[in-house]
């Protein structure tokens, strides 16, 4: 049987459509307005103002200037080799954490869930954060981004919880068939853990991507630079004139325009592609591993 509707009721729906169309094209507009700017003709572009809905002519030159770039190119190789490797060596090290403060017979359990808890509120600091790194060897090498993040608090939690959630009788019948915690780690509770192993790789893989502090800090060496760092230099320090080589000093401005947008566009869109395939575990996964006991 149909309920009808008040008034009110119809009117507050359509203000909360009309405020959730408001927030995504705020959100999205700009990355609309980048994507053109950077297919667009420099000098149009250059003499624009206001919106724009549509490219301004049409030319890739800026994204063949972006690529024929060897720094771009090795920037987006480290930074492929921090997410990969960097993923995995922090999704391994947060599953074992969880796995476990997840025992219920471990000791110590609660004060050691506080200590870990206090972690995402107080810290060292950034100086002896730096003479860790320098003192373990670590400093100017690729693993100063991946050793010293390894675990993130709030992903332990999350997966901790998401662990308590799977049935205890589970792991006692792979006892009885002689399983160790590694077996009943790795081919029980984690298989049955899918959607919030998903979500924290997402977590994770973002975080490296985005990543560019620690890489501005811990490294000195500009073949290890991370993608994010050698975008950081091309639009706060204008530094691409291995770009613009061949190009008149009078059109510098306009291309340079033109090639620090396809840089955000290169820089950006490779990460925004794994959302759709990992979508369908993102609330799912949120939600197993924040809310189950």
């Amino acid at each position: 049987m149909k309920t009808r509707r008040s008034i009110g009721e119809l009117s507050f729906d359509a203000l909360n459509v009309l405020f959730m169309l408001l927030i995504m094209a705020s959100t999205l507009y700009p990355f609309i307005y980048i994507a053109f700017a950077s297919v667009s003709d420099a000098v149009e572009l250059t003499k624009h103002r206001g919106l724009m809905f549509g490219p301004l002519g049409f030319s890739l030159d800026a994204y063949k200037a972006v690529f024929a770039n060897e720094r771009i190119l090795t920037g987006y190789q480290n930074t492929i080799f921090y997410v990969v490797v960097g993923t995995l060596f922090n999704l391994f090290m947060t599953s074992l954490g969880a796995y476990v403060l997840s025992r219920r017979n471990l000791m110590l359990k609660n004060p050691l869930m506080l200590m870990i808890t206090i972690t995402m509120f107080f810290g060292g600091g950034l100086i002896p954060m730096f003479l860790l790194i320098n003192d373990l060897g670590l400093y100017n090498t690729r693993w100063a981004l991946i050793i010293p993040g390894a675990i993130s608090t709030w992903n332990l939690i999350v997966m901790r919880t998401s662990f308590l959630g799977v049935p205890q009788s589970l792991e006692e019948s792979a006892r009885i068939d002689g399983a160790t915690d590694f077996t009943i780690l790795f081919r029980v509770i984690i298989p049955l853990s899918l959607p919030v192993m998903a979500v924290m790789s997402l977590f994770y893989a973002v975080g490296h991507w985005n990543s560019y502090f620690g890489a501005l800090i811990y490294l000195t060496d500009a073949k290890l630079f991370p993608l994010q760092l050698v975008l950081r230099e091309v639009l706060l320090t204008n530094s691409m004139e291995e770009m613009l080589t061949g190009i008149s000093q009078t059109d510098r401005y306009q291309v340079a325009l033109t090639i620090k947008y396809a840089t955000v566009m290169v820089a950006t869109l490779p990460i925004l592609l794994l959302y759709p395939f990992l979508q369908k575990y993102f609330v799912k996964g949120v939600l197993v591993g924040s809310l189950k006991e």
